[in-house]
């Protein structure tokens, strides 16, 4: 079942490897060097990362919008704050998606570029797993991935080490070290983008709220975790995900400093340069944020807009085709006398 789920994604995965494997190898790299291959890997990466560049913006817009709306959240956890019967537990909970629905945020947008991510580091591993297996005839080739190509990566080494090695099943001093500088380095991005995001994108009233103590366990949580797991990542692996952490540190960096979060320490970095400048600082909103606001943000103490006479509603709206209502015409002609 599972290798019927995942041979597209170790399909696509061989093939963007082997592209650019032939693509290094056409400029002069030697096809059968170690660097050729874990360059083939960073190309994976950057075609990976390009892709997801729309479900980033995203991620960033869905982080955003929850953060703007902490306010509003903290004071419907205060307005039942010690009411711990069903029915107040469900007012709360019809409040909170309320909020969601009028902000237009999504809880777990946030989530969604890693967790689409994750397909393709388990076809990678799996790619990098099979390489023995397919190069000595035991396993299918894979695509454009054939048992020569395979013979070729399972054989390259970079500093020594097999791309396929991990710590726990190779014997050799130079697998273990290689591994183990990937693994500390690959914690270290992560810790490290983390913090940017805690230390620089996070306004000082937020660092409080619950949101922000969940990011400060993942925060620490994350490195633990890749330093637990990583000896049993192939070093390929750990190079794809080490290339995609200085990815997401530098696009993170980018995007801090050209849009940063409300009230955080890069906003006010932002406003100085451009006050610097002569330039005017946009101020963020989230549409819908207040009851009294309408679909587009804007608030209804306004006046509202007077449209063509004959052309509106009593309440003010259009009629005719985008209104749904006809606005009949007042008869002129006097009634006759009996």
């Amino acid at each position: 079942m599972i290798d019927t789920l995942l041979f597209p994604l170790e399909w696509f995965v061989a093939t963007i490897m082997v592209g650019f494997h032939k693509a290094f190898t056409f400029i002069g790299l030697p096809s059968e060097n170690g660097w050729t291959w874990a360059l083939s890997i960073v190309g994976l990466v950057i075609v990976l990362r390009i892709l997801l560049i729309p479900l980033f913006v995203k991620q960033i817009k869905s982080s955003r919008r929850l953060q703007l709306i902490q306010p509003e959240m903290q004071k419907i956890q205060a307005k039942y704050k010690g009411k711990k019967d069903q029915e107040s537990r469900q007012k709360m909970t019809e409040e909170t998606m309320e909020l969601y629905k009028r902000t237009g945020t999504n809880p777990f947008g946030s989530c969604l570029p890693i967790l689409l991510q994750s397909p393709f580091f388990f076809a990678l591993f799996r790619v990098l797993h099979g390489l023995p297996q397919m190069a000595d005839g035991r396993k299918e080739p894979l695509g454009p991935l054939t048992q020569e190509l395979a013979r070729q990566a399972e054989n390259s080494t970079l500093f020594g080490a097999q791309l396929s090695s991990t710590f726990l099943n190779s014997d050799g001093a130079a697998a273990k070290i290689v591994t183990m500088v990937l693994i500390v380095l690959m914690s270290l991005t992560t810790f490290t983008t983390q913090r940017q995001l805690m230390t620089k994108n996070m306004p000082a009233a937020a660092l409080d709220n619950p949101m922000a103590k969940q990011q400060k366990y993942i925060m620490y949580l994350m490195p633990l975790i890749f330093f637990i797991t990583g000896p049993n990542f192939p070093i390929g692996v750990l190079i794809y995900w080490l290339v995609t952490n200085l990815w997401s540190m530098g696009q993170q960096f980018y995007v801090i400093r050209r849009m940063p979060a409300p009230g955080s320490a890069a906003e006010k970095a932002l406003e100085e340069r451009n006050r610097a400048k002569g330039r005017e600082t946009k101020k963020l909103t989230v549409p819908g944020l207040s009851k009294d606001d309408d679909a587009d943000g804007e608030s209804s103490d306004k006046p509202k807009p007077t449209g063509a006479p004959g052309r509106t509603t009593a309440s003010g709206q259009q009629a005719g085709k985008t209104g749904g209502q006809r606005v009949q015409p007042k008869r002129n002609t006097p009634r006759r006398k009996r």
